[in-house]
């Protein structure tokens, strides 16, 4: 009888330490990438930008200092296949509305600095970009790998999300009616 009760008593130990896990792992499973969602304040952020590569910001960039302008917000890194696709492109929609109020901000992932400045040459960029230190502003956004895009209107609230390649038809498609409001 001992060792039924005893098997009993381990049986229901066990059962209770699985649901205690599973709910734990519930839990954590609905923080993991729950990215902003469009319609959603942006998170804030401040970034350290790469030396020759301010787009006529200071050294360090804040987000909420952006307010009253577009701010297009690209997640890349130098190792990223689709991101080497996607940088003429952003380069190209950057020069086209640069002195329209739009501000591109290149968020630089899980790179090494020296990778990353040799990309940033490769692709002749002339916006805004900055390393991620320790992953802070990834972890804000919830990004799930690279690339992806956030567009960000006048007033801080995202107004677009892009978890793939974007291309400059996408973009305009999206900086024009934010422009004009």
């Amino acid at each position: 009888m001992k060792g039924k009760k005893l098997i009993i008593l381990v049986t229901a130990l066990a059962a209770l330490g699985l649901a205690g896990v599973f709910g734990v792992g519930l839990l954590l499973a609905s923080q993991v990438g729950r990215r902003p969602a469009v319609g959603t304040p942006a998170p804030d952020f401040s970034m350290t930008l790469y030396p020759n590569y301010r787009g006529g910001l200071k050294e360090t960039v804040r987000l909420s200092e952006l307010r009253g302008k577009v701010v297009v917000i690209n997640f890349w890194a130098s190792w990223c296949t689709e991101c080497r696709l996607e940088a003429p492109g952003l380069e190209a929609a950057y020069r086209r509305y640069q002195d329209r109020g739009a501000v591109f901000l290149g968020v630089d992932y899980l790179d090494t600095e020296t990778a990353a400045l040799a990309y940033l040459k490769e692709y002749a960029t002339t916006y805004a970009n900055g390393v991620d230190l320790q992953q802070q502003i990834a972890r804000a956004y919830h990004i799930t790998g690279v690339p992806e895009t956030f567009v960000v209107d006048k007033r801080g609230i995202i107004r677009y999300v892009a978890v793939q390649r974007v291309t400059p038809d996408q973009l305009s498609a999206v900086i024009e009616p934010l422009l004009a409001e």
